[in-house]
């Protein structure tokens, strides 16, 4: 493949940006958003390059665990980061429930302002991966609006409290 898919979803919030980066940058407000109708908690957070955000939702009996490396960070306008699937001991190792899932993940975020309005875009694309990784990232691409346009609903809700 000479192209690596791209998931993009772009979403409207009716915020500042400085709320809308407040949701994406603490850990309390993220663990409410990221991960809908999953418990999900956030072991570590260091939101610095180089620094990691240990990520576990769980999920009945067992959790899914990630760690990210932020790899950028601009306030308030952009955050990049790799995402990989961890074990326990928060090594990244292959997705256990899907072993030909992308090793890693690169992701942008990006926060736009317009008026009293702020404009996110997130991209998500395999990173330094297999012709089946890519495959399998591209099969499921379709899937992925609904998990983020879920989480991005209750940030709308954590919005308008932040507001309030």
């Amino acid at each position: 493949m000479s192209e690596l898919p791209e998931f993009v979803t772009d979403r409207e919030f009716d915020a500042p940006r400085g709320l809308v980066w407040q949701a994406w940058t603490d850990p309390e407000l993220l663990a409410r958003w990221y991960g809908p109708n999953i418990e999900t908690v956030i072991h570590k957070f260091d939101l610095t390059p180089g620094g990691v955000w240990l990520n576990e939702m769980k999920m009945k009996s067992m959790s899914d665990r990630s760690i990210m490396t932020f790899k950028e960070i601009v306030p308030q306008e952009k955050l990049v980061w790799h995402h990989a699937s961890a074990d326990e001991n928060w090594n990244p190792i292959a997705n256990p429930m899907m072993p030909d899932w992308p090793r890693v993940l690169l992701t942008t975020v990006t926060f736009v302002d317009e008026s009293e309005k702020t404009q996110v875009r997130l991209v998500w694309t395999p990173y330094e991966a297999t012709e089946t990784e890519i495959a399998c990232f591209a099969g499921a691409m379709e899937g992925f609006g609904s998990g983020w346009g879920a989480g991005f609903t209750i940030m709308d809700d954590i919005l308008k409290e932040l507001q309030a």
